[in-house]
């Protein structure tokens, strides 16, 4: 015969333990919907694209290829333009923008400073505006006959209109201006979050000790801001890898394929040219790799202890 006590502990065990299954159950109840539909929109997709990689054809007339696509890559003097033309993208704009975004963020956060709303916002604001509406409007800009060729001669800067949209140097620099006045805002937000959450009494105790302006920069700000310097300096590199839109409306990856990224001749491949939607993958799988392969580095150049 069970003792009371010890019945009674029992029943305590079992009650606990139906009540850690019912709230397991309502837990999952919550995120089931969500994790289907990851798994169907993201997982899926990816995994179903990665096999495309291994095929070729058109429609559903699909062969398995196996590793010829990614040979081809190799050999493939369109594909190692367009690499040629991120990676330039990459290494001249992020640097420029994150710069930019922090000194900017440096001035906003000053608290003598008047009508910081107006200026935040200001800023702030090209990264809401339509993608294809600015860079329509940039297109104009720096056209032959645009505003910044008008403004440029009555400055007497230059003799003769610069072709900033045919000729191959300057049309990567008009790209590169389009990204940074569309982008700077956006990492600029991020970087005056992390200036306000760094205590003042810190940079009081600099001033007391004789620290000028610079090394308080140099020595507090930027040692106190390194994640977010890092976070943004990597989705930055993410989106720059990715570039598409800025390209596609202003220069069309023109002149010849001076300005074409990876992301726009993945979009030719799939409904410009014969679609190919097996190589078309195979590219964008090379987007991932330079997105890890950057990714690594930064967290190196970092020093991240957490990688």
């Amino acid at each position: 015969m069970i003792p009371a006590k010890a019945d009674k502990s029992v029943q305590l065990v079992k009650s606990n333990r139906n009540l850690r299954v019912k709230n397991t159950l309502i837990g999952w109840s919550f995120i089931a919907l969500a994790t289907v539909m990851i798994c169907l929109f993201y997982f899926y997709p990816m995994i179903q694209s990665l096999i495309l990689s291994f095929k070729s054809g058109t429609g559903i007339n699909l062969n398995f290829v196996g590793l010829e696509n990614y040979v081809r890559l190799f050999k493939d003097p369109v594909f190692l333009t367009t690499v040629k033309n991120t990676v330039i993208y990459l290494v001249i704009q992020v640097p420029i923008m994150i710069i930019l975004a922090l000194f900017l963020s440096v001035l906003l956060n000053n608290k003598k400073l008047k009508l910081k709303g107006f200026f935040r916002t200001a800023i702030f604001l090209p990264c809401v505006t339509s993608l294809v509406a600015y860079s329509v409007i940039f297109k104009y800009l720096f056209g032959q006959d645009g505003i910044i060729n008008i403004m440029l001669m009555k400055l007497a800067l230059i003799s003769e209109p610069i072709q900033w949209l045919t000729d191959p140097f300057w049309a990567k620099i008009t790209i590169i201006i389009a990204i940074t006045w569309r982008w700077t805002g956006y990492n600029m937000i991020f970087f005056l979050s992390g200036l306000q959450n760094i205590d003042e009494s810190i940079y009081e105790a600099a001033r007391i000790d004789g620290a000028s302006s610079i090394q308080q920069f140099f020595k507090i700000t930027i040692p106190m801001m390194k994640p977010i310097i890092l976070f943004t300096t990597i989705t930055s590199t993410i989106g720059t890898l990715q570039l598409f839109d800025e390209v596609m409306n202003i220069t069309k990856g023109g002149p010849g394929n001076a300005t074409m990224t990876i992301s726009q001749y993945i979009y030719n491949l799939s409904f410009k040219y014969t679609p190919d939607f097996g190589y078309a993958a195979t590219v964008s799988y090379a987007i991932v790799i330079l997105i890890i392969f950057f990714s690594i580095i930064q967290f190196k150049v970092a020093g991240d202890k957490n990688e």
